[in-house]
This record gives structure tokens, sequence and C-alpha cells, in this order.
């Protein structure tokens, strides 16, 4: 049901009595528009219309609200008077709010029900107008032609998502009906039509033959449901007639030009003048007075050519908000049929201390219990801020409740009873009046569910206190008893006032009596018309975001995957984003945890993002602003709740304008990325460092490292969703062309200095970049990642070769510790953004090479653990599969736990005899041509995943469901299976970052579908390396061709251009093979130490290898 299937609104009005609300309801139209819940383009008009009259009648509002409508359009269009033409294209939907309802002050559109939208874009409370809304656009009225939707909002409706509408030939009105039985029949109206679908008559309250002859084959009958559908012709003809006496009295131009009043019936007044099988004789007769009946010639003249069809809707569902109480509380402990395509949420948007108190069939709605507060099935809380213990017993509706309420209502017998506090206008006088009634009241006799005699009889009332005098006995009833008590001259009334109807005790009745009977009083009749529904919207959207409020600090606190994103938006449109970033700063600064307060600030980026509208740029940028420097070193320092301080009073200065707005969020996400880091960092105590001998001066100590592929999982491993969620990647090592194309290689020298070179592709390379560090101030730069040697001088800081920052000066540190300075080279042949994790594995090369240079010992987990430390340190952040891939050999899982500290642990998966060559024979590396951007496309996974977007959530356990299934296809040699993860894994990797499959690379990924199992991008995808694993082995040349006679040929072309950068002459696409042989022992790891003694001070070179040796490996330099 997504926008593509949704019918797109030129002009939305919703009617309402007159009485000063109009503005409080377009506020509530404008709410949705903002949620994103009316999404067409270009967005409807959105209009609430006040009718002219109080009982102005259906058909005399939807007269007015299509003047109205007619009206806007036509000032849009550019006219300077209605011109009916603007309806001719027009979709136009009236929803009309209708009477005034017992059980809640907005009436019956904007009663909540249990629901939560968990997809919605932005949270908010399901009101039964969002229901109608959603089912009218959604559903009811995809494909229809232009004109005017007419919709009652007394029901729950439901509909099915494919209704079935036939609108082929449509013309004139068609009126909407939905199957029931015929005992529901009799209290309502339903619809006598032809075979042909015309409808002949209207029953209303019929009798049991009439009904009956409106049945179909199945028994059921066409109920009438409150919609119609006007065609643009039928709703010009209805329009011209506002200006014809006396239906020029139904619109608000009537009104003031003075015309008495009038009131029609939708159905009853205009649609049933179009129904085949009424004669103009018996319309005109069912007319009231003379104006209806002139009112009625009108229309028959005006509409009587129209025909009136009818659609009655398989599996639709219609139920009448009665002033029943017990169906009312049915209806939201139940949601019966006529609700089943909205999801049922016993606690929606509630925040519950003790949920294991409410029982099943109970329902709670935006509602805030602390304590203990049973609530028993079939009764219903709404818009209550209740402290316990409370114990409330069946058949009760609680609504409009404070807090200050919650002592009253200790130990008060709750059983079948409606209590509510309501917002009560009396002219420039606001104030609170709550009214209690039984579930079991009949309206005409009884009073909390007993006899009015016994309620007499138990209270001491009389029926004087109630009713005037000069009222005929017979019209007392409890519509227009004075129960209520308003006001009182010397004291302040509460809840108490109304409760001790319920039982009072033989000591206070009296006083209770005479407190009553002092106060001013209001019946439900007097009440009714001075509710003041802005100031009961208010309090529940003030009560939405309290409750909010209590669940970012559970979500955030209690480490759930719930997103946190949609009441932000909420949060911003409604105005109440300051109440939540003053939570979000509370939980960030108490929490105690690097990795809950990295979150929180993550949520207050949102906020800040959401504010800005789309406005001010682009989320992503930098955020290094000096402004922000001293919240930021606090949150370095170790000082969570002084760095968040800091960043709120920072933060006040930037939310003038949307480009100031935007900058901010950056600065947040870089506080966060703070916290991650030191949230990484703990790691480190995996990371054991032990003591060996020095080598020599000018000894090389070398180390050549293969590539990674990632075969599924990646991004699991990706800080913080390693630790918040945990992860798990299965990894190739991989020999490309066959020789491991990464490497590092260190030795002493007796200058104290740091060489820091960069070779070209290999290690014979002419030197690309060359820097010598003599001073700590040279290191400053290692952790902006873009500075000349930045990975080299990080590495040389997080294996503690140099200390820094450090009172001492390098050179006096390198001659202490070590004699002398080093000099380092690196290279790689894999061309810039390959995806193969070269940077990482480089990392983990220099740190291996440097740690044996420096005299220092490491195993591979140590060194795993030290390469997310030093990229933290370095800022790019990144997780830990590409050192996995790189430095430990083979085929392997490497998985990681939801919890801090970070530890990385790995299982080689041992795979049957053969297997290894199979892959050899079937696995091959196509460059893109497109170099990958990952940092952006981190940046914008780790935000995605900060706001727990459902879909990201769900893809996260999917990765890691992946990678086990990958393990065990590749322990079981299943090549097919293994293809079917990595086509899998690639469709996860577009799921987890949107835009990292250039349409180039989809071109060739379509080229190669046939003739593969599987394919995916390597690393985090955009560009780079391609790899397949192909149905037949050795297919190198056939891919080649295929891909030359394709569009997307010139992929290969760059590639001949990328490894000529990098001094390889080879044309070809680059062949993998699997860096996986036998355990070696351990003294041919080790450096020949005799030759060391023997070559003192020559430059000889010595090939570190970690755990394993690798066949076809490069052969170290001599």
């Amino acid at each position: 049901e997504g926008a593509a299937m949704a019918a797109e609104w030129s002009v939305l009005l919703l009617t309402c009595q007159p009485g000063g609300c109009v503005s409080a309801f377009q506020r509530e139209l404008e709410a949705r528009r903002l949620r994103g819940g009316l999404g067409s383009r270009p967005p409807p008009l959105l209009l609430a219309v006040e009718d002219p009259w109080a009982r102005l009648g259906s058909g005399g509002a939807t007269l007015n609200a299509l003047l109205v409508a007619a009206e806007h359009l036509s000032a849009r269009a550019g006219y300077t008077v209605v011109s009916s033409d603007v309806l001719r294209d027009a979709h136009i939907l009236i929803l009309h709010m209708g009477r005034d309802f017992s059980f809640d002050d907005c009436g019956r559109a904007f009663t909540c029900l249990p629901v939560e939208e968990p997809g919605a874009p932005a949270e908010a409370l399901v009101c039964n107008l969002d229901s109608l809304l959603g089912t009218m656009t959604h559903r009811l009225c995809v494909g229809s032609p232009p004109g005017v939707w007419v919709c009652s909002t007394d029901m729950l409706l439901t509909v099915p998502s494919a209704p079935g509408i036939d609108w082929d030939g449509f013309q004139g009105v068609r009126v909407i009906a939905v199957p029931g039985s015929q005992a529901y029949a009799r209290n309502h109206g339903v619809y006598l039509a032809d075979e042909q679908g015309l409808v002949r008559n209207i029953i209303y309250k019929g009798t049991e033959a009439q009904i009956q002859q409106c049945a179909g084959p199945d028994g059921t009958v066409p109920l009438v449901c409150g919609v119609v559908f006007f065609s643009s012709d039928a709703a010009e003809q209805l329009l011209a007639t506002h200006v014809i006496p006396p239906l020029d009295a139904c619109t608000y131009m009537g009104l003031d030009s003075g015309a008495p009043p009038i009131q029609l019936s939708l159905f009853f007044d205009i649609v049933l003048c179009m129904a085949g099988g009424v004669t103009e004789e018996e319309f005109l007769k069912g007319g009231g007075d003379a104006s209806v009946r002139s009112a009625r010639s009108v229309l028959w003249t005006a509409l009587r050519t129209f025909p009136l069809s009818m659609a009655c809707i398989p599996g639709a569902s219609y139920d009448y908000m009665t002033t029943s109480a017990s169906d009312h509380i049915r209806s939201l402990t139940l949601l019966p049929g006529s609700a089943s395509h909205l999801r049922f949420c016993k606690t929606a948007h509630s925040h519950v201390d003790q949920p294991c108190l409410l029982e099943d069939g109970s329902s709670v709605i935006n509602c805030l219990l602390e304590g203990a507060v049973q609530l028993a099935a079939g009764s219903v809380i709404q818009h209550c801020h209740l402290q316990g213990p409370l114990e409330i017993g069946p058949g009760c509706l609680l609504s409009g409740l404070s807090a200050g309420s919650s002592l009253a209502l200790q130990g008060c017998p709750l059983r079948n009873l409606v209590l509510q506090g309501h917002h009560v206008r009396l002219r420039d006088l606001s104030c609170r009046v709550f009214t209690l009634t039984g579930c079991l009241d009949d309206w005409q006799a009884t009073y909390l569910n007993v006899p009015w005699a016994e309620f007499f009889h138990r209270t001491g009332i009389r029926e004087g206190d109630l009713w005037d005098a000069e009222l005929p006995r017979r019209s007392c009833c409890l519509l227009n008893a004075r129960l209520f008590p308003v006001l009182h001259t010397r004291e302040a009334l509460g809840l108490e006032d109304v409760l001790w109807l319920l039982a009072p005790g033989a000591a206070v009745a009296s006083e209770q009596l005479a407190r009553w009977r002092a106060a001013w009083r209001m019946s439900w009749q007097e009440l009714l018309p001075c509710l003041d529904k802005a100031a009961e919207l208010g309090a529940r959207r003030a009560l939405f975001f309290l409750q909010g409020q209590r669940k970012v600090r559970r979500v955030l606190l209690g480490r759930q995957d719930s997103s946190l994103l949609p009441l932000a938006r909420s949060a911003v449109h409604e105005g109440y984003h300051e109440a939540v970033l003053g939570t979000l700063d509370e939980v960030a600064s108490t929490a105690g945890d690097a990795g809950v307060a990295a979150r929180a600030l993550a949520c207050i980026a949102e906020i800040l993002g959401c504010m800005a509208g789309g406005e001010g740029g682009l989320r992503s940028g930098p955020a290094a602003n000096r402004e922000w420097a001293v919240a930021f070193g606090r949150l370095e320092s170790g000082d969570i709740a002084g760095g968040v301080r800091e960043l709120a009073a920072e933060r006040q200065k930037w939310m003038s304008r949307p480009a100031l707005l935007v900058r901010a969020a950056r600065h947040y996400e870089g506080a966060e990325q703070i916290l991650v880091r030191q949230a990484v960092m703990s790691s480190c105590q995996f990371v054991t460092v032990g003591q060996t001998e020095l080598p020599p001066l000018g000894h090389w100590v070398q180390v050549a490292c293969p590539a990674r592929l990632d075969l599924s999982g990646g991004w699991s491993d990706t800080p913080p969703i390693t630790y918040e969620h945990g992860g798990a990647v299965v990894d190739l090592a991989v020999l490309v062309d066959g020789c491991r194309p990464i490497g590092a290689r260190v030795r002493r020298i007796g200058q104290p200095e740091l060489r820091l070179v960069s070779l070209g592709g290999t290690p014979q390379g002419e030197a690309a970049v060359e820097l010598v560090c003599q001073e700590l101030e040279h290191l400053r730069d290692y952790c902006q990642p873009h500075a000349p040697g930045a990975l080299l001088k990080a590495a040389f800081i997080c294996t503690q070769v140099v200390r820094f920052p450090s009172q001492k000066p390098l050179r006096v540190q390198l001659l202490e510790n070590f004699r002398g300075g080093f000099e380092v080279h690196t290279w790689s042949k894999l061309p810039h953004g390959s995806g193969l994790g070269t940077s990482s594995i480089l990392a983990g090369a220099v740190m291996a090479s440097l740690y044996r240079a420096a005299g220092k010992a490491a195993s591979t987990e140590s060194l795993i653990h030290a390469v997310l430390h030093l990229e933290q340190r370095l800022t790019t952040g990144g997780g830990w599969q590409d050192q996995v891939g790189g430095l430990v050999p083979g085929i392997k899982i490497g998985r990681s736990k939801a919890q801090l500290p970070l530890r990385v642990e790995v299982e080689e998966i041992l795979v049957p005899d053969g297997f290894t060559q199979t892959l050899n024979d079937h696995l091959l590396l196509v460059y893109t041509g497109k170099t990958r951007l990952a940092r952006n496309l981190l940046q914008d996974v780790v935000r995605n995943w900060y706001a727990r977007l459902p879909s990201v959530v769900q893809n996260a356990h999917a990765l890691v469901s992946n990678a086990e299934e990958c393990a065990q296809a590749l322990r079981q040699g299943d090549l097919l299976l293994v293809g079917k993860c990595l086509d899998r894994y690639w469709q996860q990797k577009k799921c987890m970052a949107p835009g990292c499959e250039p349409l180039a690379v989809g071109r060739m990924m379509e080229a190669l579908r046939p003739h593969v199992y599987g394919q995916c991008l390597a690393g985090a995808g955009g560009g780079g390396f391609l790899y397949v694993l192909t149905k037949a082995p050795r297919q190198k040349e056939a891919l080649h061709q295929i891909l030359a006679k394709t569009e997307v040929k010139c992929g290969l072309r760059v590639l001949q251009d990328a490894h000529q950068q990098h001094g390889q002459s080879s044309v070809q696409p680059p062949t993998l093979s699997l860096a996986h042989s036998p355990r070696v022992s351990r003294s041919s790891c080790a450096p020949r130490r005799a030759a060391e003694r023997r070559e003192a001070g020559a430059s000889t070179s010595l090939s570190l290898r970690l755990a394993r040796v690798f066949r076809n490996c490069v052969t170290p330099p001599t």
C-alpha cells in the first residue's frame, strides 16, 4: 500500500460543528501532512470547515464543504468568482465529524485506537480519522475518476486492500456498501439494489420483510456505511444548487446573507432522489416541513438524471460507534473485524511500569502508568497519567485523568464505570470537570448501572437536585441531569467530588452531599457544547510526548532495537523537540556507558537534522569547528557528562536557521564518533605484547599479506553495530595474480628519526611519498586520515614505539629505547578503493613488522584488536573483518558478541579435500573501474543503525544468519549454496547502504548472471572489485569476452590503467587463489639469528610469517 497505490487528493476537508474549534482541527490536519500521511504530490489543500449552523445535517454539511472546496480551487486557479470548472479534474475528499460523542471529547473522528504503526515515518496516536484516511486513500478510492468522495467518521471501517470496484464507464453517483447480517440491519440502513447494482431504495430500520428483500444469495444485506462518491458532473450539479433557496441556507454564504437555517440528510435528502425505485411524489412527501420539501424539489430536478449505483465490497466490515459504553469498550479491547487492517497493541503509545498487571483483553492508549496499576480484562485506560497502587476492575473506561487524581482512586471500587476528565471552557474561564457514568447505563432509566430510585436512596440526592421542577418527568434522563460539579464558591473541586457517588460512607455522606449541593453543576447536555477540544487535543499531545520521553529512556538504557526516529520527527513537527532534546542530554550524561551515550548523541543529531527540514545542506560534512572544541575535549578525556553539558550549551547557539542546524548535527555526529572510538578502544585489553630480541640495525622485517574477500556478513563487524548487535563475517585470504599484494617492511636506523616511505605496487617500486619525522609535532596529524603518512604515524603511537603526547622529545625517546630511529616502507598492488580491505590489512602489516623491529611480539589475535584500536585513533572507524580476512590465512569466520569490551574471535572453516582448489578454479575478480567511497557509505550506515530503522535492524539479523549459513555451505563443499549466499549477501549490502551499486556495475552483473552461481562487490560496494563464483571452472577468458561484448567493457580498460599505475603491465583482470596451506613449525617462522650475527650491519631482509606460510607468495627480496 505504498504511494504508487494511493488516491491523490486535490482537496481534503474535515467538517465540524460550530463552536470555535475549527483552528484546532486545522492544526490536526496540518500535523498529518507533516507526518507524511497524506503523501500526494503536490500536497492537497487541507481545510477544516465549520458548519454554518449547529444542526445542519450531513447533506447541508456536504454542500457547504463542496462550496468551500470549489472556492479555494477557484482562487488557486486564478478565478475571481467560484467556478464549477475546477471540479472537472479534482479529487476531493470530505470527511464529516458529525455529532458529539459521550466517550471522547474530540468526537468519534479523534477517538484514539489501540494501534501502533511501526512503519510510519512519524510516530503519532492513531485516531479513527487516521484509520479512515488510510482506508480511503490507499484502498477504497484508488483508481476512481475525478470527483468528490464523502465519508462519515462515526464508524470503524475496514476495506480489503483490493476492493475490486470497477470504474470503467462509470457515470453519476456511487454508494459504497459492506455486507452485514440481517439482524444488524434492523437498527441501520440498507440498500435495495437490482441485479445491475443500481440502487432502487434506501431502507432505514426496516421491517424483517423489507430487509429480507435486500438480501443477497448468501443471506447478507448491503449496509449503508456512510461513504458516497459523486462524479465530477454530479458534483457540479450539486454545487449549482447552493445559490437556489432554500438550499442556499446550507452554506456559510447563506448564513452571511441572512437565510433561515435548514437541516438536510446526505442519504435521505440528496442520495435518495437518485434511487430508481423512488418516485418524485414519494420523495417530496418524505420531507419534513415546507422548506425541506422545497429543498428536495430542487435536488430532484438537479440530480434525478444521474444513475445511482452501488458497490458492495466483499470482505469489508463496518461498526457504527454507538452511545453504548460497553460497545465502545469492546471496540477498544477487541478491535473487531472492522479494524482488522490495524495492528492491535495492548499498550499503544504508553509507558507502563508493570505491564504484567495488565490482563489480556484490556487496552491502554496514550498513558503513563507508574507503579502498580492493575487493569482487568474488558477495561480501557486512555490519555491518563496514573500512579499506583490502583486496581481497575472489568468494564471500565478511564479517560483524561492526571497524576493528581490517583490518590482519590486508590481503594475505590471501580467496576463497570466510565470515568472521564474534561477540559471545559466557560467564556474566558477554563476548568477541569469530571464525569462518572455506568458502563451499563440506560440513558433514559438508570445511573451508575442502577435505577434512579436506588441511586437516590443510596446517596440522599433528590430529583429536585438534578432537574428543574417545570421539566416533565418523562423528559428527565441522564443526559439532562445536573450531576457533575463544575465550580465551588470556596473550595477547589476534584475527582473525589464525583467518586463519592459510588458508595459514600455513612460518616462522610452528609458532608459530601452538602459539598456537592453547594457546587455549581452541569448536565451532560450542558457540558458537551462547552468542551474545549483544542485544550483536550493539546493535553493528549503533551501526554504523548511525556510518555515518549519515558520511551526514549527505556529504549536507550535498555539497549532496545526500537527506532526513535519517528518519535524525533513528531517532536519536531509538534514543537516538543526541546523536551526530547533535554531527555537525550540527560540519558547521554548519566548512562555511564559510552555506547549508550553515543546513541543518544546520534538521536540529538537526528532531531537537529529534522529541524532543518531538508534545507541547510547535506548531513555528512566536516565536524571540527573550534566552537565545539571544548565539548569534544571533555569527551576525549572521558568526561562524558561534562562533554554533554558543553554540547548542549553550544547547541543553543546553532538553532536559528537550517544551515546552522545541519552543521550542529554534523558536530553531534562527530561527538558520537568520539564515544564510539572510546567504546571500540576497550578492545585494547585483548592486545598482548611480549618482548623479544631487538633485531640489529639495518635488518629489514618484512610482512607480505594477502587481500581479503568477504563472502558474507560484512557491515555486521562495523562499530557500533558489532558491539550493539553482534557480528559474524566469512572471509577468504586470497592471492591476487598469484601473489600477496599488500606489504610493509621496517628496519632500525642509526638516526633518531622516523622515515616513512610509501612505495608503488611492489617492494621494489619507487617511492611515491617520503616523510621524515624528527619531532613529536610532526606526528600531531596522525588522527587526520588524509594527512601524509597518517596511518604510519598512528601505527608508531598505537604500538607505543613512540609515546604521544609526551614531555620527552621524539629524538630522546628513540635513542633511549632503541638507540636510533626507524624506516618504514609500505606498498600495495591494489588500486585505491578496491574493496579488498587494503588499508586495514596494511595497518596490520605495518604493526606486525613494527612490533617485531622494536623487539616486541604480538599474536594474530592481538594484531586484529590492535588494528581496531589504530583505526579508531586514526578516526577512519571501520570494523574488524578486513584484518581478520588478511591477517588470518585461509577460510574463516570471525564473530563478535553484542557487548563491550569488543572482542573478535576467529574460527577456521575446514573444507572438504579438494574444495580449496575448486574455489580457486571458480572464483574470479573483475575490476569495475569505479572507486568506492566507503567513508560516505559508512556514515550513512552508522546513522541508519543508530536510528534503528526496522529494515536496517532486520538486515543486521540477516547478515549474521547468512554468514553462518555460508560457513556451513563451505564446510559441506556446496558451491551452489555458497553462490546463493553471495547473491543474498549482495542484496543485504544494498539494503544496508543504498546506492552502493553504480548503474554500470549493475549492467555488468546482469551480463554475468547466467554464468555464475553468485556475485558480489567486495567490501562496502560502490565500486572497486567484483568477485564472481562461476558455474564452470577456469572461466577468466570466457567472462572477459562476455564483458567485452557488453556496454560495460570499459570496466576492463580501467582495470588496465589502474594496474599500470601500480607498476603492473598485465591488462587482464586479476585472478584469485586462496592463501592457504598447512601450518609450519615455529622454527621456520623465526628470523635466522645465525645469519643476523654473520651479517651484522648488512641490509638483509627477514620475512615474518603470521602463523602460516602461503603458497605462491612473493619471494622476499634479499
